[in-house]
């Protein structure tokens, strides 16, 4: 073999390796999900380097949460409360660093006035789905404002004996609500509850607004995150039931093990999502 066609089979084969992604975040897109990162994942981090560790995993997306230190000459910590020139001090870091804020949580503002601070920083930060666990005697409320900013909320299961554990208590939650009102389907802790994540899914049909992605490695409350697909939470289950929900909604991979290099195992598992989504 020449060395010029040698040099082009070598770009052949780059160009085929750096288009292999891009076809994949494309059926991604085809289907209206938003695959990126909880921004937790990184919480040994600020949220600037969490930022840069989302492009290593290949990641677009970010669900920030409350508390994170943001880093990057910014001062303080992720906050619902902040003013207005630390929103766009944010904004234009998320800018440079080309991500875009879909998702916010896991928050429980407190009565009107939290709540109400919680759907301005939403609207101003253009997020698209703020991830809670409401208090009971505040659902009415969430429900009013929810309809007045059409700014979607969607109830996060942490594992029993959490109030909403079990998808009945979403559903319970939600009955006669607002239509902006739904779940963040947290799957590995519906696991960890000893639930069905397909099963609990098909209960919340229509209602599914977000998910935190996990596998984990047993089914046990001590069972923790390993690469998707490579454990017991049925992710080509899951991935086959969105598709027939016709789902569209943001995904966030929230990887709760190996804290302090978690990039490689994030990376896996987009990977192998984006696999099981290619084939599904």
């Amino acid at each position: 073999m020449n060395s010029l066609r040698k040099s082009l089979l070598l770009l052949g084969m780059a160009a085929m390796t750096y288009a292999a992604p891009a076809v994949a975040q494309q059926k991604e897109a085809k289907l209206g999900w938003k695959l990126g990162a909880q921004s937790y994942s990184f919480r040994l981090f600020t949220l600037t380097e969490a930022l840069d560790k989302l492009d290593s995993c290949g990641l677009h997306y970010v669900e920030c949460y409350n508390g994170q230190k943001i880093g990057g000459n910014i001062e303080g910590n992720m906050d619902f409360k902040m003013d207005a020139a630390k929103r766009k001090a944010i904004q234009n870091l998320l800018k440079s660093k080309k991500k875009q804020l879909v998702a916010f949580g896991v928050v429980s503002p407190k009565g009107e006035q939290e709540w109400r601070q919680m759907f301005d920083f939403a609207k101003a930060m253009g997020i698209q789905v703020i991830t809670s666990e409401p208090r009971t005697q505040d659902l009415d409320v969430v429900s009013r404002l929810a309809d007045e900013y059409k700014i979607k909320v969607a109830i996060h299961d942490h594992p029993k004996p959490s109030h909403y554990w079990h998808p009945d208590s979403v559903l319970t939650a939600i009955q006669g609500r607002s239509q902006y009102i739904g779940a963040c389907a947290d799957i590995g802790h519906w696991v960890r509850s000893g639930l069905d994540p397909v099963e609990c899914l098909q209960k919340l049909k229509g209602r599914v607004f977000s998910l935190h992605m996990k596998d984990l490695h047993e089914k046990d409350r001590k069972g923790h995150d390993v690469v998707w697909g490579t454990g017991v939470c049925n992710i080509e289950g899951v991935v086959k039931e969105l598709k027939a929900q016709k789902f569209k909604g943001v995904i966030s991979a929230e990887y709760e093990h190996n804290w302090a290099n978690s990039v490689p195992d994030i990376t896996a598992s987009v990977k192998n999502l984006r696999e099981i989504i290619a084939k599904k």
